[in-house]
């Protein structure tokens, strides 16, 4: 819904009455300001999500291999891993 031109006018005249026409050109700066400082506070948070998005990520290192077990010669390896008495 959008907002009626009347509505706009009376805002402006209420502005107008509680701050003076002397304060309206400060107060259309701090604004101005404040939108632009919001503006570049967004911009900078989408361009740091967009690349956050966009990076790729590194591949995890390959756990390394263990070694093999050498059995000793002649032995089968259920020998070779049994607990001996």
């Amino acid at each position: 819904m959008p907002i009626h031109w009347f509505w706009i006018l009376a805002l402006l005249i209420v502005v107008l009455i509680i701050f003076g026409p002397g304060r309206l050109p400060e107060l259309g700066g701090a604004v101005g300001k404040a939108m632009r400082e919001f503006r570049k506070a967004t911009s900078e948070l989408t361009s740091e999500v967009t690349a956050a998005v966009q990076a790729k990520p590194e591949a995890p290192a390959a756990p390394p291999a263990a070694a093999p077990v050498e059995t000793p010669k002649g032995s089968t390896t259920s020998e070779a891993t049994s607990p001996k008495n």
